[in-house]
């Protein structure tokens, strides 16, 4: 386990090194090219600011107008049919806006149910099989600077329901 978290621990450094030498080998100058990324990261990060600081808001929204909880007694009956946790709907609607926010909500479920539970199970797999749809999407399409989104909002949410569903499914079939 020691040797598992010293690698864990000297990845990055280890990728950073292996950076400045390749850059060095091939006779980069290593300290323009970091400054004009950087410059370009500052100037996308000032482009996609105002969509994440509208997601922010959207997040402070919906957890504190009570609007998420509507929307979750809503789809509680549904839920129930299908053998769906009621417990985990408010994660599944959080983790499409909010990735932080989800992780707040999988960290209360962890301390009411536990990890080892079916519900703290089920959300742990159900985080790795989701994205969050609404920040990824405006971000990578405010970066670029892309007009016509097309299908992507609907594949993404068709790809994350298909994540959650196998979640549930995988979970079942794993843990009953």
């Amino acid at each position: 386990m020691r040797l598992v978290i010293l690698l864990s621990d000297m990845m990055i450094p280890a990728v950073m090194v292996y950076i400045v030498l390749y850059g060095a080998r091939k006779k980069v100058d290593i300290y323009d090219a970091f400054v004009e990324g950087a410059e370009k990261g500052m100037k996308i990060v000032v482009t996609i600011l105002p969509t994440l600081l509208g997601l922010m808001v959207a997040v402070g929204v919906l957890q504190n107008s009570g609007l998420l909880e509507i929307l979750c007694r809503l789809a509680s009956p549904a839920a129930d049919k299908i053998g769906f946790p009621a417990e985990a709907l408010p994660l599944t609607l959080m983790r499409l806006v909010s990735s932080s926010a989800a992780t707040g909500l999988l960290l209360d479920i962890f301390a009411k149910y536990t990890p080892d539970s079916f519900i703290g199970r089920f959300v742990s797999v159900m985080m790795c099989c989701t994205e969050t749809v609404f920040y990824t999407i405006s971000v990578y399409f405010m970066s670029i600077k892309a007009k016509k989104s097309r299908y992507t909002l609907v594949g993404a949410m068709i790809a994350n329901a298909a994540g959650v569903a196998a979640s549930l499914i995988i979970c079942k079939l794993c843990w009953g």
